[in-house]
C-alpha cells in the first residue's frame, strides 16, 4: 500500500492495520477505515470523502460501471456491506446494512440497522428508512441532526481538502493466506486456487482447483463434518463459511459467493450465486445454478430445486430461472482471475 503526499494543512486519513485496499481508492482528509475492512476498486472506482468512516469488518466494492461514491462525513456501521453504490453527505447507515450496485442515498439519510438498498433505488436526502426491502419511515428531524451532531462532535463542516490516494495492489497468493491445521485436520488447496493474503482457513477442508478466496474470508472446519468446496468457485470478502458439530457443507463446482455471506452447515449447487450479505443456514440445500439474493436468509433445513430465486427473510421461492444465472457485475470477472494467476507464478 502507498499514499501519494498528503497536504500539510489536511488531516491524515486513518487507516488500520488490519484493513485491506485492493486497488486505487481515493480517500479523503481524516477519512477512517477501521479493522478488517476490506475495499476493492477496480479502474480507481471508490472515493470515500472528507472525514467519512468505515466500521469493523464491512465491505465496500467499486466497479467501473458501478463505483462506489461517499459523500463527506458520512459513517457506516460494523459489517456494512456497500457494492457499487453513492452515498450523500453526513449520511448515517447502520451496522450490517447492505447497498447494491446502482442504488443512490441523498444528503443526510438514516439507514436503520440491516437496512438493505436494493440495486438502482434511489432515496432522497433526509429519509429515515429500514427494513429488506426498505420503506421511508420518517424525514430526519431537527432531533436526528442533533444526534448525529453530537456522534461527531458537532464537526458537521464540509471541507475543500482534495484527499489523497491510496494504492493496494490487486493480487493475491503472495502468501498464500494461512492455512490453520485442526487435530489432526489440515486444509487442502487445488492446483491453481488463489487466497488472499488475509485469507484464513483453518481444520477438514478441501478446495478444488481454479478456485479464488477472497480478502478476510474465514473458512472453518473445526467440527465433526467435512467442508468441500469445489472448482472454479469464488468466495469474497469478508465471508465466513462454518458448519454445526455432525454435519457437513458442500459447495459444488462454479459457485459465486458474494461479500460478507454466512454460509454455515449446507450445500449449494454448482453455478449457484449466492449475492452480498446473504445467510444460508445449516443442514438447508439449494439446488443447482440458483440465486439468493442479497441479505436473503435460507433457514434451517429448507430444500429449494434447481435454479431457484431465492429471497425474504426467511427466505422463500420468488422465481424460477429458465438459463444459468449470469456471472454478477461484483465478482472477479475471468481476466481478472488470470490476471491474479499471473501475479502468483
Amino acid at each position: 500500500m502507498s499514499f501519494n503526499q498528503l497536504l500539510i494543512d489536511q488531516p491524515d486519513p486513518q487507516i488500520a492495520g488490519s484493513a485491506v485496499v485492493i486497488g486505487d481508492v481515493h480517500v479523503g482528509a481524516g477519512v477512517i477505515l477501521a479493522q478488517g475492512l476490506v475495499v476493492r476498486a477496480h479502474g480507481g472506482a471508490v472515493s470515500i470523502g472528507n472525514h467519512s468512516a468505515v466500521l469493523e469488518n464491512g465491505v465496500v466494492v467499486g466497479m467501473p460501471q458501478h463505483p462506489v461514491r461517499v459523500g463527506q462525513r458520512t459513517v457506516f456501521g460494523h459489517r456494512a456491506t456497500i457494492i457499487g453504490a453513492t452515498i450523500g453527505n453526513l449520511c448515517e447507515i447502520g451496522n450490517g446494512a447492505i447497498l447494491m450496485p446502482g442504488s443512490r442515498l441523498g444528503n443526510g439519510c438514516i439507514l436503520g440497522e440491516g437496512t438493505l438498498v436494493p440495486p438502482d433505488m434511489v432515496i432522497p436526502d433526509d429519509a429515515v428508512l429500514v427494513g429488506r426491502p426498505p420503506h421511508v419511515i420518517r424525514s430526519a428531524t431537527d432531533a436526528d441532526r442533533e444526534r448525529l451532531a453530537v456522534l461527531r462532535q458537532h464537526q458537521t463542516n464540509l471541507t475543500d481538502h482534495p484527499g489523497t490516494l491510496v494504492r493496494g495492489p490487486i493480487q493475491a497468493g503472495a502468501r498464500m493466506g494461512t492455512l490453520y491445521a485442526y487435530r489432526d485436520k489440515i486444509p487442502t488447496v487445488g492446483a491453481g486456487t488463489l487466497l488472499f493474503d488475509s485469507a484464513e482457513i483453518t481444520g477438514d477442508v478441501v478446495i478444488g482447483a481454479d478456485s479464488l478466496i477472497g480478502a478476510g474470508v474465514k473458512i472453518i472446519g473445526d467440527s465433526h463434518g467435512p467442508v468441500r468446496i469445489g472448482s472454479r468457485v469464488q468466495i469474497l470478502e469478508n465471508t465466513v463459511l462454518h458448519l454445526l458439530p455432525d454435519n457437513e457443507l458442500v459447495i459444488g463446482d462454479d459457485v459465486v459467493i458474494g461479500p460478507g455471506a454466512m454460509i454455515h452447515g449446507c450445500h449449494i449447487g454448482r453455478g449457484s450465486v449466492i449475492e452480498p450479505a446473504a445467510i444460508v443456514c445449516d443442514w438447508s440445500d439449494v439446488g443447482a445454478e440458483s440465486v439468493v439474493r442479497a441479505g436473503a436468509c435460507v433457514k434451517q433445513r429448507d430444500r429449494f430445486p434447481d435454479r431457484s430465486v431465492l429471497d425474504g427473510f426467511p427466505a422463500t421461492l420468488v422465481d424460477t430461472l429458465t438459463t444459468p444465472p449470469p456471472p454478477p457485475t461484483w465478482a472477479l470477472a475471468p481476466d481478472a482471475v488470470a490476471g491474479l494467476h499471473r501475479v502468483q507464478r
